[in-house]
């Protein structure tokens, strides 16, 4: 149907510990409402805390492992990316949950958010065929808008123009990460010069450009070393490095580490 509410617990009954502690991608949503416990959840690499009140929001393509899930308890929301309706303007507020996929939830939000699981996963237990869909469509919706007005920890968008480029320059690093590391072409696709576009991007993140460009090809890098056995001459092709030694080189330089190294650090569950 699109969309689907379970538990921590029904997760860590499906799935072997090993293959949970894992780093592993799917693709769709997956929204974690911690109720009880005390542990952490890394996204893309990096922990969060995981503590009552704590919402996490992993993304399609994102890599992600559970750390102790069976420690915490929690609700889980897991919908694929078209099953949502049009947010309009909030939209590309809640992309900024790609940055920041971790945020705690305080009363009276806290209270709200889990009325509107509830009726979700009540709603999807027991479905009246079109009517139940279209329902369940606007409680997800009501969610997200509801996720929504959380504070973020640390907001960098100033609004206005320099926030509508510094979007399309994240829908253009999107398509084109693994074609070309080069800030000179990004400016050129966008039609601004590569001082405008590192402006919005420092506005944006605290970051130029290239920084940017730079670590989405890393962060990719990483999630295919980290949950694939694909060789690492071929990731590096696959970004944009036809010799190994270059790619291997660059991964080095940005995190201090080999790729053959990282891998196996990943592939051992902590």
């Amino acid at each position: 149907m699109g969309i689907e509410v379970v538990t921590l617990a029904d997760i860590s009954g499906r799935i072997p510990a090993h293959m949970l502690a894992s780093a592993h991608r799917a693709d769709f949503h997956i929204l974690i409402l911690i109720t009880g416990g005390n542990g952490h959840h890394e996204i893309d690499f990096v922990p969060h805390p995981a503590r009552p009140g704590t919402l996490l929001w992993i993304r399609p393509g994102q890599a992600h492992r559970f750390h102790l899930p069976g420690h915490l308890e929690g609700t889980v929301v897991l919908f694929t990316a078209d099953f949502p309706p049009e947010l309009g303007g909030a939209g590309p507020r809640l992309s900024d949950w790609l940055a920041s996929p971790y945020r705690p939830a305080a009363e009276p939000d806290l209270t709200a958010i889990s009325a509107t699981i509830d009726q979700i996963a009540a709603e999807r237990s027991a479905p009246i065929p079109a009517m139940s869909v279209a329902l369940l469509r606007h409680l997800l919706a009501v969610l997200l808008l509801r996720i929504d007005r959380l504070p973020t920890e640390d907001v960098h968008r100033v609004g206005s123009a320099t926030d509508e480029l510094f979007d399309r320059f994240q829908a253009e690093l999107e398509c084109s990460y693994a074609i070309t590391r080069s800030a000179e072409h990004y400016a050129a696709r966008l039609g601004y010069t590569v001082k405008t576009l590192t402006r919005a991007c420092v506005a944006a993140t605290g970051h130029p450009a290239k920084h940017l460009i730079d670590a989405r090809v890393i962060l990719e890098a990483k999630r295919l070393l980290a949950y694939t056995d694909t060789p690492i001459a071929d990731i590096g092709r696959s970004l944009g490095f036809p010799d190994p030694t270059n790619f291997g080189k660059f991964f080095t330089r940005h995190t201090g580490t080999t790729p053959g190294t990282f891998r196996q650090t990943q592939k051992t569950p902590t």
